[in-house]
């Protein structure tokens, strides 16, 4: 089996990054490669999991604060709202028709 080094479709940077140029699709040379590139889109695909976790995890905090707000205002907006209900209409039935132009 040639490793992924000693293959032409491999390029080493300065750094030791390696930048793969095979495509699955068109110039494979061993089948041992197609699992080596499966096994580097897992790896990229755990990363780009791993650092949406890490985002969720920053933006947990602030949805707290927004849901306690949101549920500070609908509260403080239906306790505005009292002002117009009458207690005597609350024990009336709602299911009866009501005439809103009495006659």
């Amino acid at each position: 089996m040639i490793q992924c080094d000693q293959c032409e479709l491999c390029e080493i940077g300065p750094n030791g990054q390696r930048v793969f140029k095979c495509d699955p699709f068109s110039n494979v040379k061993e089948p041992e490669c197609i699992a080596k590139w499966q096994l580097i889109r897992l790896d990229m695909l755990l990363a780009s999991y791993q650092s949406m976790l890490q985002s969720y995890g920053r933006l947990a905090p602030l949805q707290d604060k927004i849901f306690k707000y949101v549920q500070r205002e609908i509260s403080e907006m239906e306790e505005s709202e009292n002002w117009r209900v009458d207690p005597d209409d609350q024990e009336h039935d709602s299911t009866e028709p009501h005439d809103p132009w009495p006659v």
